[in-house]
């Protein structure tokens, strides 16, 4: 009976001991879970640490000859950790007298929070790390962090962009190269330093970067311009030499960057360029066979569409031949050109100069071209002769660069050695003649034109000017122009083109009181090639070339009589040879 009595108790007995096992575990659990929570909904200082994206270094960029343009160098950044911090106020002293520029009641609000983690001050000194670290304040710490350094100051600023506080690219080349893949090694996590990444090889020359800054500088400074800005691009291969936006800023500040005058004017910039879209307009009417170099234009009375005029600025009153209506930068002749092609004709020409797209190059900064809704034949007239119609500087010096480089409309770069069969945007955008006739036409206008006050002689050059009224108000102004100024050199096989642009330029006396681009843009370049060329690969002419346009001379163009091919001495038959007899 006892047995049977045990039996029957024993698994009430187990259960008991069963519920007890679970209700411990369960307990257990129950804290376990309880303190996870507790953790998670925690905000520790090493979460919040760790939350923080790293200070990751950058490659170095140089210019085309590896001169250094930016750089990392080491940094500091300053943390508090407010939840270890024993005493607030004697905290806040301790960091204000290293960092007096500090606000005390911002920093003893964050210091007294119950946050786990603050930011104190980023890219400090290493004199400022040591000062602090001999405070040795309980909750504050100091992290290595790299920091962007431009060791040239705003050479180059524009090209360069700027990073933030995190050394991430915001602008220009630096963001560019965030977008070839940094910024994903970044996000990755991935560690590593400076020596571990190739340089970015500029197509830049800083050499010749100072140079254009300076003299586009004084020229401001000069004609107490409101803006300048400048470029030097090698057609042969679209590679940028220099480029330079007035006023500009200092990368190593790159909060100056936002200020609203601090765009950079060739690539951002969007404005009617004047005269010299007229290079366009005459290449555009010699390759479409309805003109050629002999074509007689009327200028002798102006050109009337309703109530819109267009006249000569200082016309000459009369028929003029092509090479006249180009060296005298007629408006009336441009615009009868361009309506003798046709306004289909004109818009697809101009087009396929890559004047209707929005210009992409390793700059994130770009715009958009601003194109006439309605293009009407009075809109064909008046963008002939580079008004109506406003696209940035870089976009038209690319179009000019493919009218004198052989026909080939390349993109421009920033980046030395870039393929160029991948940039060639078109081939044969005119024919070789055409092109010949461009550079006979842009050195005669530097040797008879608004062009000669670019002329020197160590090399032959050639150019075209523009001046442009701006638009105020959705008026043009009277008095607020643009001046721009297009020169290549060597004129009969092009390897540079100089653009200079001065924005609201003012008239001197010793410029007659004129303010157009022949009295500022036109020998502001002349300075700036004086100083560059020397420090280029093109060597000065010994003897001016002998027969640099042999087409224009052979069909006997306006003009062309200054470039006939002259025989050397030994070549040339001697008044006893002339006066002899000839034997039979």
């Amino acid at each position: 009976m006892k047995n049977a009595s045990d039996a029957r108790h024993r698994p009430a007995k187990y259960r008991a001991r069963i519920y007890a096992v679970m209700a411990m575990f369960a307990f257990f659990f129950a804290a376990i879970g309880v303190r996870l929570v507790m953790f998670g909904n925690m905000d520790r200082p090493d979460r919040a640490y760790a939350a923080v994206p790293p200070s990751v270094a950058r490659p170095d960029i140089v210019d085309r000859n590896n001169v250094i343009l930016a750089m990392d160098t080491a940094s500091f950044s300053v943390y508090a950790e407010p939840r270890r911090i024993i005493d607030v106020d004697e905290a806040a002293e301790g960091l204000m007298s290293v960092f007096p520029d500090l606000d005390m009641m911002d920093l003893h609000k964050r210091l007294g929070s119950d946050s786990g983690f603050t930011w104190i001050k980023r890219s400090v000194t290493l004199a400022e790390k040591d000062r602090l670290w001999g405070l040795g304040i309980p909750g504050v710490g100091v992290r290595d962090e790299t920091r962007r350094l431009y060791p040239n100051g705003p050479a180059a600023a524009h090209v360069l962009g700027s990073v933030n506080i995190d050394n991430a690219g915001i602008a220009g080349i630096e963001r560019w190269i965030d977008e070839q893949g940094l910024q994903d090694l970044r996000l990755a996590g991935l560690n590593f330093n400076r020596r571990d990444l190739e340089p970015v090889v500029l197509s830049l020359d800083l050499r010749v970067q100072y140079a254009l800054s300076d003299e586009l500088r004084k020229a401001v400074a000069r004609f107490s311009a409101i803006a300048g800005a400048g470029l030097v691009l090698d057609v042969t291969n679209g590679e940028v030499i220099a480029l330079v936006s007035l006023p500009d800023f200092d990368p190593n500040i790159p909060a100056d960057a936002l200020k609203p005058d601090r765009i950079n004017r060739i690539s951002v910039g969007t404005y009617e360029m004047g005269s010299t879209f007229k290079a366009m307009t005459t290449a555009m009417a010699l390759d479409s066979g309805v003109f050629n170099i002999h074509s007689v234009l009327d200028a002798s009375r102006p050109l009337r569409f309703g109530r819109f005029t267009i006249n000569d600025y200082r016309g000459q009153g009369r028929p003029l031949t092509v090479p006249e209506a180009f060296i005298y930068s007629s408006n009336i002749a441009m615009a009868r050109m361009a309506m003798g092609v046709g306004v289909e004709n004109h818009k697809t020409f101009l087009k396929r100069l890559g004047q209707f797209d929005r210009l992409t190059t390793e700059l994130p900064e770009n715009a958009e071209p601003l194109i006439p809704p309605n293009w009407s034949e009075l809109s064909t007239a008046t963008i002939a002769f580079g008004h109506g119609m406003a696209v940035t500087p870089l976009q038209a010096t690319m179009a000019v660069a493919s009218l004198v480089n052989g026909g080939s409309l390349i993109r421009p770069t920033f980046i030395k050695g870039t393929p160029l069969e991948s940039r060639i945007l078109a081939t044969d955008v005119v024919t070789s003649e055409t092109g010949q006739a461009l550079r006979f036409l842009m050195r005669l206008n530097a040797e008879v034109g608004s062009a000669k006050k670019a002329d020197f002689p160590e090399y032959f050059i050639g150019g075209k000017t523009g001046t442009s009224n701006k638009v105020v108000n959705g008026r043009y102004s009277g008095d607020r122009v643009l001046t721009a100024f297009m020169g290549i050199v060597p004129a009969d096989q092009p390897r540079y083109l100089f653009l200079t642009i001065l924005d609201e330029p003012q008239a001197l006396p010793e410029t007659s009181g004129f303010k157009t681009s022949g009295w500022n843009a036109v020998p502001v370049t002349g300075d700036i090639m004086k100083r560059v060329l020397p420090l280029l690969p093109i060597a000065p002419y010994g003897e001016r070339p002998t027969d640099p346009f042999p087409t224009m001379v052979r069909i006997a163009a306006w003009g062309s009589e200054r470039f006939r091919p002259v025989l050397p001495v030994a070549n040339q038959p001697t008044v006893e040879a002339v006066a002899a007899p000839v034997k039979p």
